[in-house]
């Protein structure tokens, strides 16, 4: 099964949660330039429909990053989901291959 994923560098100087009330949730990619991290936004739909299908560090996922012109394996090290309400509200990528 292969997932593809479109993600969005995100702006300096946003805020968290003036993201998500845009439908947006803040991620991270690491791994992909050395011990340079790259900070992100994926749209809150497609993060939902992704927990269902896959399991964190085992699932590979086809990573695209248009603003980097990067694209490239990674899997979700991490998902933080608020504690009442279930929703995700930041997920980590870790880059796996080039």
């Amino acid at each position: 099964m292969e997932i593809t994923v479109e993600c969005h560098q995100r702006e300096q100087g946003t805020k968290p949660n003036a993201l998500r009330r845009d439908g947006l949730i803040p991620a991270a990619l690491y791994g992909h330039d050395g011990a340079n991290s790259v900070q992100l936004t994926v749209p809150a739909k497609t993060l939902e429909t992704l927990m269902k299908q896959v399991v964190e560090n085992k699932t590979v996922i086809q990573l695209n990053v248009p603003d980097l012109s990067w694209s490239g394996q990674t899997v979700i090290k991490e998902i933080q989901v608020h504690p009442w309400k279930g929703y995700p509200y930041h997920v980590s990528f870790f880059s796996v291959g080039d």
